[in-house]
């Protein structure tokens, strides 16, 4: 960059419990560089580009933004929106109108999009302005990146949920003996996986994990599963992703689309309310469903503090990209080892993200098609921080009454 222009910062999709520490190491990492007259702040994502709703971020006190930064949601607020061609040249006329140089966009794979369709008319019309994208998604299911801020504290909230979802149905059985979890994550099967990482033993919950990647054949042979493990435990927690489908492709919730938002992606009904509704009349077995929604992706006070940590740093991260004069890229976090953990922070260019999902690897499911391995317990359980609170069942002892003669 050559004079000192302004930094936009923006953020996108849903909404996480550390989405604002990215924020906030945009913030404090752009002050420190003094490269920039001014930060600045889009309302809604794109949409308060297009609006010219802006806030200024640079004038915001320290102390303030140290408790935004352990604020869940998005500060700023986001959008879905959708950049045409005619909104993007709106775009870039407004960024040019406020001598705008460096856009930091935090967000997943359709802020991928439109960060690079921006950067891309930039460039063709010869308009200075770097892009760098912070990922963030609790789906986990960028590429080019080892895993997603956003991720470790969903996967910590819903491990401890599930466990303790487990508890209560064995409490109940004679009453409810199967709970459905019904949980986010679009096609890939990340955070329907990471329901299992409090699992000690076979007998935890969940019994069942059906992955995006590991459809049942029919709805028959879903239960089929259900009663199965109903036979083996004597209840069953069962956790099913909200866009579950058969074999075939045919949403198990109802194939009536309730909405398409403005990148095409379909939204089905929750397939939780038929599945326990199929179970009840079918098996004859009472079932409830839980359906942790938008609090499971944060819930501040299950936050991983490793996650939060990766958040705040992928943020200065981006400021870093935007000092050494890089533009059209993500920043990514590449894993170092396992044992300790370590990350490092690199880059990639975002036309190796903007459109594309990545599915749960095979290697990271059980054989059995619906648990998790090793390897992925290996991969995921640095990411949620702290060790998991131990849990007790009482010992099978039972009462003799001594004898009085």
């Amino acid at each position: 960059m050559g004079s000192r222009q302004n930094l936009l910062v923006a953020q996108a999709g849903g909404a996480t419990a550390v989405i604002n520490s990215s924020l906030v190491g945009v913030v404090e990492a752009a002050r420190e560089s003094g490269r920039f007259q001014a930060i600045i702040g889009a309302r809604r994502g794109i949409e308060g580009v297009l609006r010219q709703d802006f806030v200024d971020l640079g004038a915001q006190p320290r102390e303030l933004l140290q408790r935004v930064a352990r604020t869940p949601s998005a500060a700023l607020g986001v959008t879905r929106l959708r950049l045409s061609s005619e909104t993007t040249q709106l775009a870039l006329e407004i960024l040019a109108r406020y001598e705008v140089g460096a856009f930091v966009y935090i967000g997943g794979n359709d802020s991928a999009e439109t960060a690079l369709r921006l950067a891309s008319a930039a460039r063709r019309a010869g308009q200075p302005l770097q892009v760098v994208v912070v990922p963030k998604t609790i789906d986990n299911d960028l590429t080019a990146t080892d895993h997603c801020p956003g991720y470790g504290s969903i996967a910590r909230f819903l491990a401890l949920a599930t466990r303790d979802a487990g508890l209560d149905t064995e409490a109940t059985a004679g009453l409810y003996p199967v709970k459905l979890i019904e949980v986010m994550g679009r096609n890939a099967g990340w955070v329907a996986a990471s329901t299992a990482l409090a699992q000690v033993a076979s007998e935890d919950a969940p019994h069942l994990i059906f992955f995006p990647e590991r459809p049942p054949a029919s709805l028959d042979a879903f239960l089929e599963e259900i009663a199965s493990a109903y036979d083996r435990f004597g209840h069953v927690v069962a956790v099913v992703p909200e866009t579950l489908r058969d074999a075939q492709g045919r949403p198990l919730g109802g194939e009536q689309a309730q909405w398409v938002d403005p990148f095409g992606h379909p939204y089905y009904p929750g397939p939780a309310p038929v599945l326990a509704q199929a179970i009840e009349r079918r098996l004859r077995l009472r079932a409830r469903y839980d359906k942790p929604g938008t609090i499971a992706r944060m819930f501040m006070s299950c936050t991983s503090p490793v996650d939060w940590q990766e958040a705040y740093e992928a943020g200065t991260k981006a400021v870093a990209l935007l000092c050494e004069g890089a533009s059209d890229v993500m920043v990514s976090l590449e894993r170092v080892s396992d044992e300790p953990y370590e990350v490092r922070f690199g880059a990639v260019p975002l036309a190796a993200v903007a459109n594309r999902e990545r599915a749960l690897p095979d290697e990271f499911i059980g054989p059995d098609g619906r648990s998790v391995s090793a390897a992925f317990r290996r991969y995921a359980l640095p990411l949620v921080g702290d060790p998991f609170p131990p849990y007790a069942r009482l010992q099978d002892l039972p009462f003799r009454p001594q004898s009085t003669t």
